[in-house]
């Protein structure tokens, strides 16, 4: 958005009106040193009859007449300040709406079509007013709030139809999904919406220290891209490393290491003993554990390259 601590109209970019027209206009309103200066500025710019309005109009559509196009948004200023200053409750900077709504009127005055019987000041509502509410909904919260057509109606007037600051009772949500002609889920949904506020992820304090803030219980070290990577690794690790350390390993000294480490639950039940497998393999409880310890250091070699 443009710096508006010094007031002039505004020139449109590329991506909003046609190059010839976007410096049709480009010194009729001087520089002002502040928002009311600009104001009472433009309510004192000559209102047009209805035939100026025609002639003008003519001969911008039939000529590019730069002089009688700017002529048009000049004498319609006024009606841009009228229309922002009642979108000021949304907390917006007055100044940056009447600039949105200038836009607006200057792609009505490009459009405007004089033979279909209808003033100026009519057919440009629209365009400001649109070029207001899209302001409104990129800059309001952080997050938009409003993206489908009911919930777009919903936004701009759930709070002049809300009686009083308490929260909609369900008849009056009823009242509201009729009048406006939407789902009662999406007046419960707007209304939560706009009741809420945007939070910072990791405040700061008072003190200049953070505060407590959603960061500190949204965070998740499971998601974080080392954690991912490293429990990767370890389940790569844990499937193919072991299957393959295991599979070097003769057909006694796999048993002993799966029933002495792999059998064995969370709760530390299964699995056996030194001395069930000595008394299985007709060997003493220490030729078991020399077997263990041969076949871990064989596997601790195989696994190495899982590391």
């Amino acid at each position: 958005m443009a710096d508006m601590s010094v007031l002039s109209l505004p020139v449109a970019s590329p991506k909003q009106a046609t190059p010839s027209f976007a410096l049709a206009f480009p010194a009729q309103v001087p520089s002002l040193g502040n928002l009311d200066s600009y104001i009472a500025a433009v309510n004192r710019m000559p209102l047009l009859t209805l035939d100026e309005e025609r002639r003008l109009a003519q001969a911008w559509r039939e000529h590019q007449d730069r002089d009688a196009a700017g002529r048009l948004v000049m004498s319609h200023l006024r009606v841009v300040v009228s229309v922002a200053r009642k979108y000021l409750g949304y907390g917006l900077p007055h100044a940056d709406l009447i600039q949105e709504g200038n836009v607006g009127l200057m792609k009505a005055v490009r459009r405007f079509d004089p033979a279909q019987g209808v003033r100026l000041v009519s057919y440009a509502l629209h365009w400001i007013k649109a070029e207001i509410h899209e302001y409104i909904l990129r800059n309001w919260r952080l997050v938009k709030v409003a993206t489908t057509k009911a919930q777009r109606k919903l936004f701009f007037n759930l709070r002049s139809m809300k009686q009083g600051f308490d929260g909609f009772h369900d008849a009056e949500i009823d009242a509201v999904a009729r009048e406006l002609d939407v789902k009662r889920s999406d007046v419960i949904e707007m209304e939560q919406r706009m009741s809420g506020a945007d939070i910072a992820l990791q405040p700061v304090g008072d003190d200049g220290g953070d505060a407590f803030g959603p960061i500190a219980y949204l965070s998740a070290r499971s998601d974080e891209p080392d954690a991912m990577l490293e429990a990767r690794a370890q389940e790569r690790l844990q499937r193919q490393g072991l299957e393959q350390a295991l599979g070097e390993l003769d057909a006694r000294s796999r048993r002993i290491v799966e029933q002495r480490w792999l059998a064995v639950n969370d709760d530390g039940s299964g699995g056996k003993t030194l001395h069930e497998l000595a008394a299985e393999y007709g060997v003493s409880a220490e030729r078991i554990r020399q077997i263990e310890a041969q076949a871990m250091k064989k596997m601790r070699r195989s696994l190495a390259a899982y590391a």
